[in-house]
């Protein structure tokens, strides 16, 4: 019922930057809570940030100042700048989404295909 279609991952030297994007579309009543997730080969996957509908952010200590979450609400679409980046970010980048599909307020979860970024040192 839902898709989401991430874009803007690439390959970029430490220090640089990129802007992820991330776009809700299909059958819903309105998008919820969405963030951005991120996994690098052997560890778990681990939430990078997070936003409500309202603007309230939540980042993890590791991207904090680095890296900012927004999100444009009529466009059903989440943005993650990303700046001043580490090798350590090295990561395959997850969307999620919470879709509201009742009135009452009952969601599910949506993931994005996921966007491959590498910070070469």
């Amino acid at each position: 019922q839902v898709q989401l279609v991430e874009s803007g991952g690439g390959l970029v030297q430490a220090g640089g930057s990129l802007r992820l994007s991330c776009a809700a579309s299909g059958r819903f009543l309105s998008i919820d809570a969405m963030g951005w997730y991120r996994q690098a080969p052997g560890k778990q996957r681990e939430l990078v940030a997070d936003i409500t509908t309202r603007g309230s952010s939540n980042y993890a200590e590791s991207v904090k100042g680095r890296f900012t979450i927004s999100r444009d609400n009529a466009k059903n679409t989440v943005y993650m700048q990303m700046n001043s980046l580490k090798p350590e970010d090295t990561a395959v980048y997850y969307c999620l989404a919470k879709a509201i599909h009742t009135t009452w307020g009952g969601t599910k979860d949506y993931w994005g295909q996921g966007t491959q970024v590498t910070v070469s040192s």
